[in-house]
C-alpha cells in the first residue's frame, strides 16, 4: 500500500526543486498546515516588506506617497503589474484594490447592462455564497427581480458543474455570465477558455471569480479574451488576513467607465486637481475607488517577490504533483471501514489546488484532525478541504496528513467531538 511506503514521499521531496522555499515561510510548529487555500502562511519576504512600509511611514510621513520605494501613490498599479504574469495579462490591465466582493460589485455594476431582451445574468449553482449575494443585489439595483433574472446553473451531483449545462443557458436573453474559475468546495477547475468563447459567440460578456485559482495555476486572460476577473490575495498569494484584492479588465474594455467611481480611480496626473468631474485613469487603475491600504498592499508586494522568482508554471507543476499524490493515498481509504469519497476531479487539467474529501462525519473528522495538529478546513455539508501548497508543503507532510486521517477513523477518535462545525470552519 502507498500509505505504508515512506520511501515514495521521501523520493518526491528529494526531487522537489521548490523544497527550499519552505524555509522562507513561518509554518506553525508541530503542525501540518493544509489550509493555504483559505489563508496562506506568512513568509519572510512579506514580513520584510511590511517592516519597510512601516519604516517609510515612520520616517517619511506623508512624503511616502511619492518618495517611498515603490511610491504609495501608484502601489495598486505596481501590484497589478506584478500579478499580470500570473494571469496572462498585459501591463495596465490588472490593479490591486478593494476586496473580492467589492471588486465584483464594481465590475458587475459596469458590465451588467440589461437592455431590451438581454436582461439575464448567469451564475453557477456551486458559487461561493458572497458572489450570489453580489449578483442578486446588482440585479436589484438595476430595477430587476433577481428571482427572475438570475439564472443559476444547477449541479447534477452537488460537486461539479458541467460546461455543457452552463453553455446551454447562453441565449439571446443573457447579458452577462459570472462564474468561479475553481469551485470552492470540490476544487473543480472550469474550462475558462471554452466558456469564454461560447459566451462571446452569443454576444454575451463573461467574468470570473478566480479567488481559488490565482497563485495556484497559470491563466491566460488576454489570450482567452476574458472580459473581467476578480480575486483575493490572502489564499495562494499569502498577503495576510483580509489582504487587498485584485481585478482584471481586458484591454478591449479600456474605454469602459466604472459605474462606481472614486477618487483613487482618477487620472493620476490630475488627481489632486480636485476637479468635480471624474476623469478616469487610462489603465485598470480607473476601477479603484478608495485609497490603497498601505500595509496590506505592502504584504502582497513582499509575497509576490517569491512568485516572480519562481514562476507560476513551476508552482503549478508541484501543486499538481502534491494533489495527485494525496488523491492516490486517499484512494486507499475509500472502502470500508473508512468510506471516504474524493470530490475533486482526478484529471489534473480539471482541478485547482486543493482536494475535497467527503465523509458523513466531516465536521467531526475536521475537528479530530486539528486536535492532532493537522489544519484543514470544512465546508458544509460534508467536505474536508486539504490544500498542500507548492511553496511550503512537503510530500512527507501529505503522507502524514492522510495517515492521521486513517488513524482517526481506525480509533474512532472523531466520535468524541461535536457533530457541528466550528463557528469559523
Amino acid at each position: 500500500m502507498l500509505l505504508d511506503d515512506d520511501a515514495v514521499a521521501q523520493a518526491f521531496d528529494r526531487a522537489d526543486a521548490l523544497h527550499a522555499l519552505r524555509d522562507r515561510f513561518y509554518v506553525p510548529p508541530d503542525t501540518l498546515y493544509m489550509d493555504g487555500n483559505s489563508l496562506g502562511l506568512l513568509n519572510r519576504d512579506t514580513e520584510a516588506a511590511v517592516a519597510q512600509a512601516l519604516a517609510e511611514w515612520k520616517n517619511l510621513g506623508i512624503d511616502g506617497w511619492l518618495r517611498a520605494e515603490p511610491p504609495w501613490f501608484m502601489l495598486g498599479e505596481t501590484l497589478g503589474d506584478l500579478q499580470a504574469p500570473l494571469v496572462g495579462a498585459s501591463p495596465g490591465t490588472v490593479v490591486s484594490t478593494g476586496s473580492t466582493t467589492v471588486n465584483l460589485h464594481a465590475l458587475v455594476a459596469a458590465f451588467y447592462q440589461p437592455v431590451g431582451q438581454r436582461t439575464r445574468l448567469v451564475s453557477g449553482g456551486l458559487d461561493f455564497p458572497s458572489d450570489q449575494y453580489a449578483l442578486q443585489s446588482q440585479i436589484a439595483l438595476k430595477g430587476r427581480d433577481p428571482r427572475r433574472q438570475l439564472v443559476v446553473v444547477p449541479s447534477h451531483d452537488g460537486r461539479l458543474l458541467e460546461e455543457d449545462a452552463i453553455i446551454a443557458t447562453f441565449t439571446e436573453r443573457v447579458a452577462l455570465v459570472v462564474l468561479p474559475s475553481v469551485l470552492y468546495r470540490s476544487g473543480q477547475l472550469l474550462d475558462i477558455p471554452r466558456l469564454t468563447a461560447a459566451a462571446h459567440a452569443h454576444d454575451i460578456l463573461i467574468g470570473f471569480d478566480c479567488a481559488h485559482s490565482v497563485g495556484a495555476l497559470p491563466h491566460a486572460f488576454d489570450a482567452w479574451e476574458v472580459d473581467f476577473a476578480v480575486w483575493c490575495t490572502y489564499k495562494y498569494l499569502n498577503s495576510g488576513p483580509g489582504g487587498i484584492g485584485a481585478l482584471y479588465v481586458h484591454p478591449r474594455h479600456r474605454d469602459r467607465w466604472p459605474a462606481l467611481r472614486g477618487w483613487w480611480g482618477y487620472d493620476k496626473d490630475r488627481q489632486f486637481d480636485m476637479a468635480p468631474t471624474f476623469a478616469p485613469a487610462a489603465t485598470a487603475g480607473r476601477w479603484q475607488i478608495s485609497t490603497v491600504p498601505l500595509l496590506t498592499a505592502a504584504a502582497l508586494r513582499g509575497s509576490l517577490r517569491i512568485f516572480t522568482e519562481v514562476g507560476i508554471a513551476a508552482i503549478r507543476a508541484k501543486s499538481l504533483a502534491l494533489t495527485s499524490y494525496m488523491i492516490d493515498l486517499l484512494e486507499e481509504l475509500t472502502g470500508p471501514p473508512y468510506h471516504l469519497t474524493i470530490g475533486t476531479p482526478r484529471d489534473p487539467a480539471r482541478r485547482g489546488g486543493h482536494v475535497a474529501v467527503e465523509h458523513s462525519e466531516g465536521p467531526r473528522l475536521a475537528r479530530a484532525l486539528k486536535a492532532r495538529g493537522v489544519i484543514p478546513d470544512f465546508r458544509p455539508p460534508n467536505v474536508i478541504r486539504l490544500a498542500p501548497i507548492a511553496l511550503y508543503t512537503s510530500f512527507t507532510e501529505v503522507l502524514a496528513t492522510v495517515r492521521h486521517l486513517k488513524a482517526i477513523i481506525d480509533g474512532g477518535e472523531h466520535l468524541r467531538f461535536p457533530a457541528e462545525r466550528e463557528v469559523v470552519a
